[in-house]
């Protein structure tokens, strides 16, 4: 008896979930929508952590290339370790990377098209034979209508590129002079 009732509850509480998960759509955000597949929670909690949440919330249009669970599990992005400020940082950069402050449907991406993501840098785009990639990612879902702009989802955690100069001066122990000596000798 005490089994069934166990069951029963677990039942309920589960049936009781699933009007939430399916009740994402083409008239919620960008941040809600990727909350309701199920497939996003990291991103969605990423997102959360680097306080990017009203932005992504805001009327944009915004294309939104969204890495799966297993995508942040595959690139061992851990949120606990980047919860400081450097890792917030970090974090946005990341994030912002996977952004396009434009609504860019799968049929206006062409093959070795550049785009400047939110974070300033620029992706490539490629498609052949009807499947597009961008930076390396494979889009696996394409055009998931949200109500300020859409959605891509990729199988890989796009990293935006390393500014060598930049991240050495940060290091502490390479000064600007010590770096462009190094640079004149080895080019």
């Amino acid at each position: 008896m005490r089994k069934t009732a166990v069951y029963l509850m677990l039942t309920l509480l589960l049936a009781s979930s699933i009007p939430l998960i399916a009740s994402a759509g083409p008239n919620d955000d960008i941040p809600t929508n990727a909350a309701g597949t199920g497939v996003h929670d990291t991103l969605v909690d990423a997102v959360v952590q680097a306080e990017l949440l009203a932005t992504l919330q805001g009327s944009g249009p915004f294309t939104l290339f969204a890495p799966t669970d297993q995508a942040f599990i595959d690139a061992g992005i851990d949120l606990v370790a980047l919860d400081t400020p450097e890792g917030k940082v970090a974090l946005q950069d990341i994030l912002l990377y996977h952004v396009v402050s434009s609504q860019e449907p799968s049929s206006a991406l062409t093959d070795g098209m550049l785009a400047t993501m939110a974070n300033g840098d620029k992706v490539k785009f490629g498609v052949n034979n009807g499947v597009v990639t961008v930076g390396g990612a494979t889009v696996t879902t394409a055009d998931v209508p949200a109500s300020n702009g859409v959605i891509h989802i990729i199988d890989t955690v796009l990293t935006p590129p390393v500014d060598i100069p930049a991240t050495a001066q940060t290091t502490g122990i390479h000064n600007p002079h010590s770096w462009l000596q190094w640079s004149k000798l080895n080019c």
